[in-house]
């Protein structure tokens, strides 16, 4: 008995209708080794929270994806990266993730908008902004990709991001002014956006001056009461000292003591009346402090 035509041709309709004798059936591609790699790194990121695990999956997919064309599955590689990327920073290893994508990638200006994107994210999220500075400015210069659709996002990010944190506003206007991926409203917002940088990096020198200064000002003013007390403290010690030895010897060390501390030239004709002054001073001292000398009575 001959089968049913009808029913002979109801499995191939579910592939998109009845097909000619000279058609061939065009079967579904099976994923690859690297893609089902990329598939288990992803579980084991999001389910199963094995972070060290899904970078090293993450690996072994690239060392698979070494052998084929440089073209070939260019959305596995950007999905691995994002995988990876993220595994790192789950393990506190954010640090590496630059040199990490890099050693796949060999240049930055060849790594895909997506990675590059989360890569300025990550630096600036972490306060290290000039960690990915080179590699997104050389990204930026390619003329390769100045043609993406994500040029401009990737420009704005790294004005906002990158330059504009790091203080570069030369740097700054230069990229807006140069790129013609920014319409006119975008490159008025982005240079309002760099002048005000400017004002604020401005008020912050000049704060920072006053300030500095009000330091120098009260620590002198706290240093200049100390001087008094230790140059008293030395005059008392001096005095104390200049008393207890004998007279001569008292004389000599206080004239010593004051060409040393004045800085007198005994030659010099301005220091005589000086040296006079002194001299009287010390002979009042000595008849103060000596005892008056007992005559004799003379007898006729």
């Amino acid at each position: 008995m001959k089968s049913d035509p009808a029913t002979s041709v109801t499995p191939l309709r579910a592939l998109g209708g009845l097909l000619r004798s000279s058609e061939p059936v065009r079967a579904v591609p099976a994923p690859s080794a690297a893609a089902l790699l990329l598939e288990e790194a992803a579980d084991l990121l999001v389910v199963h929270l094995d972070f060290g695990a899904a970078l090293r999956t993450c690996e072994r997919a690239w060392q698979g994806l070494a052998e084929e064309p440089a073209g070939a599955s260019l959305e596995v590689k950007c999905s691995l990266c994002v995988v990876g990327i993220q595994a790192l920073a789950e393990m506190d290893r954010w640090r590496e993730v630059l040199s990490w994508v890099l050693q796949y990638y060999q240049a930055p200006e060849k790594l895909p908008p997506k990675v590059l994107e989360l890569c300025v994210l990550l630096y600036s999220k972490m306060q290290e902004p000039g960690a990915v500075l080179d590699g997104v400015r050389a990204w930026l210069q390619d003329p390769d990709n100045q043609g993406l659709p994500e040029y401009r996002s990737l420009a704005e990010l790294h004005l906002q991001r990158v330059l504009l944190p790091l203080g570069l506003l030369s740097e700054a206007e230069e990229l807006v002014v140069g790129s013609a991926a920014f319409s006119e409203k975008q490159r008025l917002d982005a240079l309002q956006a760099v002048s005000s940088a400017r004002q604020q990096q401005t008020h912050g020198h000049s704060g920072s001056e006053e300030t500095r200064t009000l330091n120098q000002e009260g620590s002198s003013s706290h240093k200049f009461p100390s001087l008094l007390m230790l140059l008293r403290q030395l005059w008392d010690s001096a005095v104390s000292h200049f008393f207890s030895l004998p007279f001569s010897k008292s004389l000599l060390a206080a004239l010593l003591l004051c060409l040393l501390v004045l800085r007198f030239d005994p030659a010099s004709p301005r220091s005589l009346p000086f040296l006079y002054k002194l001299t009287q001073i010390f002979q009042r001292i000595r008849e103060a402090v000596s005892p008056p000398v007992c005559r004799l009575p003379i007898q006729d």
